[in-house]
């Protein structure tokens, strides 16, 4: 299983990075794991749209969310339109949400070129088994584990402090948690995101082999958030930073 990363700002677009997006690869299926504002192009420096097996939405946020208002497009409009529909797996009420976005009638939508899934606690995408449990964020929210074969890769997505994170991340060989908030600041709001000592802690406690942590605000350091997990994670801590890659 490899884990590209295609995007990781947290809440908006960097100078460098598009905001969230993740592509999970294995047996030659793509399972795309948001797709952010700005993170469309990005993908399409290591796969044609065309390929595309699947997505999954942590959420319905613009960063998480935002560029299949322009896959619809591709989909729809481009030379080799149209294709086989893409399954997308979301939270309830998606595919309003994204007519909505476009404008679009809600009856078809974007239907016609996507095939809207809710998240279940477990179903199989491809080569992939994936489980999901509900994130704490203002919006409903999921956390997502991927297993292939007897590796996983855990992404937090956007949540609060949750012990559903640390049981849905046991014994994972990769947990790619977000750290949007900074360390020790009396204004951080509740149930929102999670510090780098939230994010080491939850590692810490799943028992995880690996900790990259992503989803860090353009105006904050990757590398001082990422400082602060190794703070309360014994394990290895690594940066998402645009296009890099991680074997499991």
């Amino acid at each position: 299983m490899k884990l590209t990363v295609l995007g990781c700002s947290g809440s908006v677009p960097g100078p460098d990075s598009p905001a969230s997006s993740y592509l999970v690869s294995a047996e030659g299926f793509h399972l795309v794991l948001d797709l952010g504002s700005g993170a469309l192009g990005a993908l399409q420096r290591h796969l044609s749209v065309t390929r595309i097996g699947a997505i999954g939405l942590s959420h319905l946020h613009p960063d998480h969310c935002m560029d299949l208002c322009g896959l619809y497009v591709a989909a729809k409009y481009s030379p080799v339109a149209p294709f086989p529909r893409i399954p997308v797996f979301a939270p309830a009420g998606a595919a309003g949400r994204m007519a909505l976005a476009y404008d679009l009638p809600e009856d078809p939508g974007m239907e016609e070129q996507l095939e809207f899934h809710s998240w279940q606690e477990i179903q199989q995408i491809g080569p992939f088994t994936v489980r999901t449990i509900p994130a704490v964020h203002p919006v409903p929210a999921y956390s997502i584990r991927v297993e292939h074969g007897n590796k996983s890769l855990v992404f937090s997505g956007d949540t609060g402090p949750n012990d559903g994170l640390i049981e849905l991340a046991r014994g994972a060989d990769l947990l790619l948690s977000e750290a949007a908030l900074k360390d020790d600041d009396p204004n951080n709001p509740v149930d929102l995101h999670l510090t780098p000592a939230d994010a080491g802690e939850h590692a810490k406690r799943a028992g995880v082999k690996r900790l990259v942590i992503t989803h860090v605000p353009p105006w904050f350091d990757r590398d001082i958030q990422a400082e602060g997990a190794r703070r309360t994670f014994p394990g290895e801590v690594l940066v998402a930073t645009p296009d890099a890659t991680f074997e499991i």
